[in-house]
């Protein structure tokens, strides 16, 4: 599900390659975060512990779409309540938001969404947001459409469009995909950003 979004031609792939993007990756404690950012990095499974502060890592992506080779610089930010206080300084003035949910703990998606409109809230932070509907493979996982819904996305602001992207972090099934819109709605926003300055 996605807001607003339209095909981003492949002409528009070497707009941000000459720098890495900057993407912070949040979301509750156990969503599945650090093994999200490992899946990129090193496209296996690496067993996590608890973040404790963050993780960061510089990773060109992979797949075959439009975010192939695209260099980023991601922050993986603790989500244990105790750290949440961080996601602010960490998401100020990102190319990008990475989300992470779990998508069978339907207990927890109320307070997803409370700490997900409170970072988004701040006009700094009103950027692409990419929902990752994590632990799909799992038995009573919820569907990306019940995920928005429960996430309440549609009442965001109009400047955070957004994608919710089905994916299994362990495997990595989805995540390509994932980056590949993300990495779209990134191109889109920049654009837009320079026509206005145009205008100006």
């Amino acid at each position: 599900m996605a807001a607003g979004l339209t095909p981003v031609g492949s002409s528009l792939s070497s707009l941000a390659a000459f720098q890495a993007l900057h993407v912070v990756m949040l979301g509750l404690d156990s969503a599945g975060k650090t093994t999200v950012l490992y899946r990129l990095r090193f496209n296996e499974f690496v067993n996590t512990v608890p973040t404790i502060g963050f993780n960061t890592e510089r990773i060109r992506l992979g797949g075959a779409g439009a975010s192939r080779g695209i260099s980023c610089h991601f922050w993986d930010v603790g989500g244990q309540e105790k750290l949440r206080p961080l996601w602010k300084p960490y998401s100020r003035c990102t190319d990008g938001i990475v989300y992470v949910v779990d998508s069978v703990d339907a207990e927890r998606l109320e307070e997803a969404r409370a700490e997900l409109h409170k970072i988004t809230r701040f006009s700094e932070n009103q950027g692409p947001l990419l929902v990752i509907a994590n632990k799909q493979d799992l038995p009573r996982a919820l569907d990306v459409g019940e995920i928005a819904r429960q996430l309440a996305l549609a009442e965001l602001s109009p400047s955070t469009p957004y994608h919710v992207q089905p994916a299994c972090a362990i495997i990595g099934e989805g995540l390509d995909e994932g980056m590949d819109r993300l990495y779209e709605m990134i191109v889109k926003r920049r654009k837009s950003l320079k026509q206005k300055k145009k205008k100006q």
